[in-house]
């Protein structure tokens, strides 16, 4: 998933790329993330006058840990892509403020190099709370019983500590 900037934008060349890449790396400490498949790249590269432009979608099938109860979640998540790469200018780092404006990534050196690139919108892309239901009760925070599952015995009494003080007043006169 490699190519040359200048090669690709000055020959105008057109590739599809369509192949899986094995991404256990990115997840071999998250907790959160209990299996995944290969995520699967299907995405058209064309070069342009001045950039290069990147279409498609990632598409991964993954078990994730619900973020109320902790069962597992199967999901199938696609994800479009469409961005453009041009080359970095060379005025010693600085941006112009049209070029802060512009939704187009730089690339420096000669390659492109797409795999930390899909990596990275994978990772953005992961959902942030995934859960197994909308109407999920998640975990008690007494005992840790899975409510989804059954009601525990413990009070869910809440009194709020500023006013905890009040209620002692009237336990001598009942």
């Amino acid at each position: 998933m490699q190519f040359h900037v200048q090669e690709t934008m000055s020959k105008g060349i057109k590739a599809k790329i369509d192949e899986n890449l094995d991404v256990s790396a990115l997840f071999k400490d998250r907790s959160d993330v209990i299996s995944h498949g290969p995520l699967h790249v299907s995405l058209q590269v064309t070069g342009n006058e001045g950039s290069i432009t990147v279409e498609g979608e990632l598409t991964i099938d993954w078990e994730l840990a619900c973020s109320r109860c902790l069962d597992p979640v199967k999901l199938h998540t696609v994800i479009p892509v469409s961005d453009q790469f041009k080359p970095a200018s060379e005025k010693d780092g600085e941006e112009t403020e049209e070029d802060e404006d512009d939704d187009v990534i730089a690339v420096t050196g000669d390659r492109l190099d797409l795999k930390p690139y899909v990596e990275e919108v994978l990772q953005l892309f992961m959902p942030f709370a995934p859960l197994c239901s909308k109407d999920c009760k998640g975990l008690c925070q007494n005992c840790g019983q899975n409510l989804n599952e059954q009601k525990c015995g413990c009070s869910t009494e809440r009194i709020d500590p500023r006013m905890a003080v009040l209620k002692d007043l009237f336990k001598d006169e009942q």
